[in-house]
């Protein structure tokens, strides 16, 4: 009969994580017995607490022998831990106002039982019953740090960057002219300097003070954004190519003055030859610095 036992344990055994080693380490506000086990210990906890005693059971482990520590803290009088069938015991001796907390270490080969003082309950009026001690119930391991809320935040404000600006590269598309001599700065048309583009309101703070098609692919648009406007080079590449505090354009012709002090960076840049490289670059690195200080 005691062989016929022994075979039916003997399976359940050889998956029982092994305690290799304990260590108490005593510190002002509380208690840590850190526990080391051979393999990952993925068992039940339990515990039962009592006036003067918590007991824990870890399911479906094993020690080799008992072990006893007695100790001088003001949180845990001594502990003692003994090989059960089928599970390990560690019963502590602790104040009534010492409370358990347990968790596991990331690859789960340790165990951290951490002894503390427990918070006091808040005051009450009523005199209340004193509730019996719980029974054996299941003990919760410590749960990993929750993931910060700012990634999602700075996801949602790109994602809506890139509609909005799809939605004015969009608008522009639509209300670009057919395609005009490659002097189009200085062609004379007289209704096109005299026309000042109403505002389109985009997206309630975006709106389109005003616009020049280039060619077919290419415009200049100055947008206002809150208290300041933005001169756009937009196309197949969009660049800022300056802001606006002060001084902001308020008639066409202000706005082809703008466009005529630019003028040979511009067909620079359209005629994409070797010398429009570095304004390119230089229009980048002011648009950044730009929208660094605003």
């Amino acid at each position: 009969m005691i062989k016929f036992l022994l075979l039916f344990i003997l399976p359940f055994s050889l998956y029982a994580s092994k305690i290799l080693s304990y260590n108490i380490y005593d510190r002002t506000d509380r208690v840590d017995v850190m526990i080391t086990f051979d393999t990952p210990y993925d068992g039940v906890i339990k515990q039962k607490i009592s006036n003067s005693t918590i007991s824990i059971k870890l399911l479906n482990s094993s020690i080799e022998s008992s072990k006893l520590k007695k100790l001088s803290s003001k949180y845990i009088k001594s502990i003692q831990i003994d090989p059960m069938q089928g599970y390990t015991q560690i019963v502590a001796l602790v104040p009534p106002s010492v409370n358990l907390k347990a968790s596991k270490t990331s690859d789960s080969y340790g165990l951290r039982l951490r002894f503390s003082a427990s918070k006091a309950a808040p005051a009450k009026t009523k005199k209340t019953q004193t509730a019996p001690p719980p029974p054996l119930s299941s003990l919760p391991t410590k749960k990993g740090n929750d993931i910060s809320q700012s990634y999602y935040i700075v996801v949602s404000i790109l994602i809506i960057g890139i509609i909005v600006l799809f939605v004015i590269k969009k608008r522009i598309s639509t209300m670009q002219t057919s395609k005009q001599e490659s002097s189009w700065l200085f062609k004379e048309n007289k209704e096109s300097q005299k026309e000042v583009i109403p505002q389109t309101n985009l997206n309630n703070n975006i709106s389109i003070r005003f616009q020049k098609s280039i060619n077919t692919e290419n415009s200049v648009v100055m947008l206002d954004f809150g208290e300041q406007s933005y001169l756009i080079l937009m196309g197949k590449s969009n660049i800022l190519l300056d802001k606006f505090t002060e001084d902001i354009p308020v008639t066409q012709d202000e706005f082809e003055t703008i466009l005529q002090n630019r003028h040979k960076e511009l067909d620079d840049f359209l005629n994409n030859t070797q010398e429009s490289k570095e304004p390119l670059q230089a229009y980048k690195e002011r648009a950044a610095s730009m929208l660094y200080e605003a």
